[in-house]
């Protein structure tokens, strides 16, 4: 809806409002032309409520102003005095349309305050990340299939540790504010230890730890067992062509080496964070080559759980044969705009992209 109360009005505001008033004006003018038995002034309230719908309640109430002053030059031209119960229902109308318009633009500018804090609390959940971490240069995409959100239950961050650049990629049971809260709670646990632990497998129990304390948290409505995490742990030194990762149950990395991609299968994943006592044993911790002029890509499932119109899934390994560049910009890129055109436009759950690429050739 447009509001020509805002400081500075569109010129499309203008052009709506002046053809408003030109209707109004030329419906006068025949309607004073016709037979008296010729009606058209009832075509005013038609008018002034298409004018409700697109302006603010002051342009409202002057363009009622301006249609009861013709209706009335009409009604006194034509000598109808049969016409004042219409005159009562058009200053009826006019009063109620114009409260209407002043509550909902009041309801429209509390929304736009709230969709402001929303993004900034959003923004600081889920940091723009930097485009380069150490020898590795970043891409990162996140869709959001709630409306008007700009994250849900899908993470990733990225950290430097000294000599190694350390990376998480998760995806949260459930969906709505519950599941924004468990992924800040992880990102923050992340954050605040992946530069102290020394160890992967150290900071993996301590993730791990994390989200138990999270679940059992007595503040959260959740029981324990029902809310988990699925994450990729990767951690890559600056000096050696590899990278490590811990699997937690978590769709595997796909690796560009030599314009093919490969998986990275992890042969025992370890459970969920949060369901960590399931398994009785310590996160395993696997090794891959990562050369210079790899690229590593991360994704949660909402990309290859993605359906088009048929319900077929995306299938991505397939999606990205014979891709050839080596720039982990241009291949997040690639990627979006073939989801999207995939799924018709607009997807049913999360999805997150990380594309990392090791520089040097």
């Amino acid at each position: 809806m447009l509001n020509l109360n805002a400081p500075q009005s569109s010129r499309r505001d203008r052009v709506v409002l002046a053809l408003a008033a030109a209707f109004v004006v030329t419906l006068l003018g025949v309607d004073l032309a016709s037979p008296s038995h010729i009606r058209l002034s009832d075509m005013l309230f038609v008018e002034a409520i298409v004018v409700a719908w697109f302006f603010g309640p002051l342009t409202t109430g002057l363009n009622w102003i301006l249609a009861t002053g013709a209706f009335s030059l009409i009604m006194s031209a034509k000598g109808v005095l049969t016409h004042l119960t219409e005159l009562a229902a058009l200053l009826m109308v006019a009063a109620f349309t114009t409260a209407m318009c002043y509550v909902r633009d009041r309801r429209l500018q509390e929304l736009r305050q709230v969709r402001t804090v929303a993004e900034v609390a959003q923004q600081a959940v889920l940091r723009p990340l930097p485009q380069q971490a150490g020898p590795l240069r970043l891409s990162a995409l996140y869709l959001a299939a709630e409306d008007e959100a700009q994250i849900g239950g899908d993470l990733y961050a990225v950290t430097r540790a000294q000599d190694r650049t350390r990376l998480i990629i998760g995806d949260v049971r459930g969906k709505g504010l519950a599941a924004v809260n468990d992924a800040a709670a992880l990102i923050g646990a992340f954050r605040g230890a992946a530069a102290q632990r020394g160890d992967l497998s150290e900071l993996a129990d301590f993730l791990e730890g994390s989200v138990r304390s999270q679940i059992a948290d007595p503040a959260q409505p959740k029981m324990s067992g029902e809310s988990f995490i699925t994450a990729m742990l990767i951690e890559i030194p600056d000096d050696e062509p590899v990278l490590r990762l811990v699997d937690f149950g978590h769709p595997p990395p796909l690796r560009l080496h030599e314009k093919a991609f490969s998986v990275l299968e992890v042969d025992e994943p370890a459970p969920p964070l949060g369901l960590g006592g399931l398994a009785g044993t310590a996160p395993r911790i696997e090794t891959f080559a990562f050369d210079a002029g790899d690229v590593l890509l991360l994704h949660t499932d909402g990309v290859i759980e993605a359906r088009d119109s048929a319900g077929g899934f995306f299938p991505l390994v397939e999606r990205l044969d014979g891709w050839t560049e080596d720039r982990a910009g241009a291949l997040v890129d690639h990627i979006h705009a073939d989801l999207l055109a995939y799924v018709g436009g607009r997807l049913r759950d999360d999805a997150a992209i990380l594309a990392v690429e090791r520089a040097g050739r």
